[in-house]
């Protein structure tokens, strides 16, 4: 652990000093901390000349301090209020997410695009963008450049989604729980998501929308549980048939085991809502916003690690197909929700 404190404490003050950045700064809320650190990091690493004494805590941080980040993101989902609120919105996020995962991967195979990036782009830009990103990787198996590339793609269309989509709400006519579902299903990092509702509130001089659209991204978080159980069942069948007998496949190193601890702070934050009541109450749901603060600021350093580790003059040059591969996904999903909220009267 001594070998990696260096390259840990070097994320851990970029992304004190990305976070600062945002708080100080709110127009930079569209683009979001792990945005600016990954950048960042990408940044010094063309400069930084000292990467053997941080390169193992680094590392650490990319892979580790990510999976730590995706448990304590169970923390911020109360499984029955997400349950009550997004089951309107059910129908749309399964059909936009479904749009996205056949778009990437036929267009993995006409484009040639590598899987792994393929994969991270359809998911992140269907599910929760930096998240999904982030519960997929270790899963998959992916490299720190495929986090880099897909995290730059989807916050790309991100920050797009967020300038124009009150407007285009406004020019269909939307109503305020039409346009809540949209920002929920349509935009994905939360940060984008908080950023077009706000704006609307706003535009529109109202209130509620905010907290719904949240809600219904929510609902979309959940679904990192099953694409990512899907993968790993996926990758665990893959193995054996490559290498041959089931005894040779450790179901430990394949199995996203962080996943489940995902699932069980998921668990206890519905089971504390719905049983603990008064004082106690108010104390664990001012601990549950701690961890999620926490969790936040983990996915920040762990973005920045990413950067650090990346070659941006690779990643410009090699980013072709995957920014087509993410603006195609992005489209689609942006016709298909507001198809879907047209056909159930949501708009």
């Amino acid at each position: 652990m001594k070998q990696k404190i260096p390259g840990i404490a070097l994320c851990l003050i970029i992304a004190a000093a990305a976070t600062a950045l945002v708080s100080f700064v709110p127009i930079l809320e569209v683009v979001g901390a792990p945005v600016i650190a990954i950048i960042a990091g990408m940044v010094i690493a063309l400069f930084y000349k000292n990467k053997k004494t941080t390169a193992e805590g680094i590392t650490f941080t990319s892979k580790k301090v990510l999976q730590y980040a995706v448990i304590l993101l169970g923390f911020g989902l109360n499984l029955t209020t997400v349950g009550q609120v997004g089951a309107q919105s059910l129908p749309i996020i399964i059909s936009t997410i479904a749009t996205s995962l056949i778009v990437s991967f036929i267009l993995m195979k006409l484009m040639k695009i590598p899987s792994k990036i393929a994969t991270l782009i359809g998911v992140g830009s269907s599910i929760c963008g930096g998240s999904a990103v982030a519960a997929t990787a270790p899963v998959i198996d992916a490299d720190d450049k495929e986090i880099a590339q897909a995290i730059s793609v989807i916050f790309l269309f991100n920050v797009i989604a967020a300038i124009i989509f009150p407007t285009l709400g406004g020019v269909l006519g939307m109503s305020d729980t039409g346009f809540a579902i949209f920002a929920g299903t349509a935009v994905n990092d939360t940060s984008s998501v908080t950023a077009a509702a706000s704006t609307w509130e706003t535009l529109h001089d109202v209130t509620n929308v905010l907290d719904f659209a949240v809600i219904v991204k929510l609902t979309r978080t959940l679904a990192i549980i099953p694409i990512t159980l899907a993968l790993a069942f996926y990758r665990m069948h893959t193995a054996k048939k490559m290498g041959g007998s089931a005894s040779k496949v450790s179901l430990k190193k394949i199995f996203p085991m962080f996943i489940l601890w995902f699932i069980c702070a998921s668990l206890i934050t519905t089971l504390v809502n719905a049983f603990v009541t008064g004082g106690a109450l108010d104390v664990c749901t001012n601990i549950f916003g701690w961890l999620k603060d926490l969790s936040k600021f983990f996915i920040v350093m762990a973005m920045c690690a990413i950067g650090l580790n990346t070659d941006i003059v690779k990643l410009v040059k090699s980013g072709g197909k995957p920014i087509v591969l993410g603006f195609i996904c992005w489209i689609m999903i942006t016709l298909v929700c507001i198809a879907m909220q047209h056909v159930m009267g949501l708009l």
